[in-house]
């Protein structure tokens, strides 16, 4: 129940983003995550853990996913006002694809057959949604289009943010969550502030409200997350993450008039039946591990 609420409020968070209009990526990545430190400190005073959430041996390191994060954060924005609201959200399922990918290439993962596979199956569906769009931009007839650039952005996202969940494996060794989140947030808000001497508008006093507005919602969608995974197993939990698609489609054809196309939508259900497969085979292969351990007798 807490994954689908959290998942509610990031899709909240996507729609006040994409109802603001076109603001420079840049300066939404400041709202998104200067705002959501305000409920992160709540909860933290909360916890009990305020006082020790800073506090860390490994600030290069989180430097360093502030870096990523934010280069990841700022094209799926640019995305987002750029794209239908259902196919910004769905295109963004390629991530857990490309982290197996990534994990065999950097980290050396063993991934058998079956999750290649279900990768495989999962990057033709993300083929399928960006079909129209990739089609007109190897037409080289609408270079210029900002669903072809939404796209381009969206899928550039994507494979940044599956690093970013690299760095994210690394850090959780030996951080607690409190300081990656916390961490995260004032560095994303220090980084975005850079890119204020390239383009930040003049909002309007709607524009203002809404980035704040999604800012909290990011703050509150990610302490949602946290304890939806803290009160259940990560394969029980990841699954919901994909009624994202279904309220995407819901709110983006109420509020946008978004209409979803075909190819989204067939597209949509291949990515996330791929998606649910890589989870289900993660798990077993968990258990796997869990009964070898079990079975091998103690030495010495």
């Amino acid at each position: 129940m807490l994954k689908i609420v959290s998942v509610a409020v990031f899709v909240g968070m996507s729609s006040c983003i994409k109802a603001a209009g076109t603001v420079p990526a840049g300066q939404i990545v400041f709202f998104r995550s200067f705002f959501a430190i305000f409920p992160i400190i709540v909860f933290l005073a909360f916890q009990k853990k305020l006082g020790t959430a800073f506090s860390t041996k490994r600030p290069l390191n989180h430097i360093a996913r502030g870096v990523v994060g934010v280069c990841a954060m700022g094209l799926g924005f640019f995305a987002l006002t750029r794209l239908p609201l259902p196919e910004a959200i769905t295109l963004n399922y390629a991530q857990p694809l490309l982290v197996v990918v990534f994990s065999s290439i950097f980290l050396g993962e063993a991934i058998r057959v079956y999750r290649w596979s279900a990768v495989a199956v999962g990057l033709v569906g993300v083929l399928v949604i960006s079909w129209p769009e990739l089609t007109l931009l190897s037409s080289g007839a609408a270079l210029g289009d900002q669903e072809v650039l939404g796209v381009i952005a969206a899928l550039v996202a994507a494979a940044i943010s599956a690093v970013a969940m690299l760095l994210v494996r690394n850090l959780v060794q030996s951080e607690p969550t409190a300081t990656i989140v916390l961490w995260f947030s004032v560095t994303a808000s220090v980084l975005a502030l850079l890119s204020l001497p390239f383009g930040w508008q003049a909002l309007t006093p709607v524009q203002a409200a809404l980035l704040v507005v999604s800012g909290f919602c990011g703050g509150v969608a990610q302490i949602l997350m946290t304890a939806a995974y803290r009160h259940a197993e990560a394969s029980v939990v990841a699954p919901f993450e994909y009624t994202s698609m279904i309220l995407g489609i819901a709110v983006g054809y109420l509020a946008f008039g978004d209409v979803p196309t075909v190819h989204m939508l067939i597209g949509g259900l291949i990515v996330v039946a791929a998606g649910i497969f890589i989870i289900w085979r993660e798990r077993q292969l968990g258990l796997e591990r869990a009964r070898t351990r079990q079975a091998t007798p103690p030495q010495g």
